[in-house]
């Protein structure tokens, strides 16, 4: 090494060394201050927001999802409550056009053909029940006169005049039923009538044969085989009123 170059890296060092030293008496005089550190907040720049992680925008995909998904449940449960509506329409207005145009009221329920085990359809019956059961009764036949007298009563109170009796009605429900369409005296002449077929028929005796007849000559007095509306005054309540 030349003698020159020798002379400066000497002279080098020696500088470093009296710099660090001065520094270092510096920072060991307690007048100087010493290292502190300080906190300040600022705003964001439009650069540094544009660096953040995408984190918030995908947190929010779930929420989308979630309500892309019930607008399509609710557009679905629209569509089928408006299907249920026009169905539910469309049948309503089938049975109205059915009942103007004539045909059976819809829920009413059909007239019996028999109570228990008695015919009462009026073809089974001849026309003048009266006079066919006073004519049973003369000739002997007492219970085919008494059954005929209460299965025509059945049958009138059933199709002429619209009392709700029913297949399992029985004698004293037809009577309470009975009481709610006929007027004071035609319902005492079928509780009469009841009380005479149910003494053959259950008590094993038969009534006195003034009675039978007089129920023969007022049956079609007090239960009239016509309609409701055509009845005598005294067979229905209307007609008493």
């Amino acid at each position: 090494m030349a003698p020159s170059a020798a002379l400066a890296a000497e002279g080098a060092a020696s500088t470093r060394e009296q710099v660090k030293a001065a520094i270092d008496k510096v920072r060991a005089d307690p007048n100087m201050p010493g290292t502190k550190t300080e906190k300040q907040l600022r705003f964001k720049d439009r650069d540094e927001e544009a660096e953040e992680p995408e984190k918030k925008t995908d947190s929010l995909d779930w929420l989308r999802d979630f309500v892309r998904a019930v607008a399509e449940g609710a557009r679905w449960l629209i569509w089928g409550l408006a299907a249920l509506a026009l169905a539910w329409l469309a049948i309503r207005l089938h049975r109205w056009m059915r009942v103007r145009a004539g045909g059976a009221r819809p829920g009413k329920a059909p007239l019996p053909s028999h109570v228990g085990s008695l015919d009462i359809r009026p073809e089974s019956l001849p026309e003048d029940i009266g006079n066919a059961a006073a004519g049973l009764w003369q000739r002997g036949q007492p219970r085919p006169a008494l059954s005929l007298l209460y299965r025509g009563a059945l049958s009138r109170l059933v199709h002429a005049h619209e009392v709700p009796v029913r297949a399992a009605s029985t004698e004293g429900e037809c009577v309470a039923l009975a009481a709610t369409r006929l007027a004071p005296e035609a319902q005492a002449f079928f509780v009469r009538l009841v009380e005479a077929w149910q003494l053959a028929a259950y008590g094993g005796r038969l009534p006195a044969t003034a009675q039978v007849l007089a129920l023969c000559g007022e049956f079609d007095r007090y239960l009239p085989g016509v309609a409701a509306d055509a009845a005598p005054a005294g067979s229905l309540k209307g007609a008493a009123a």
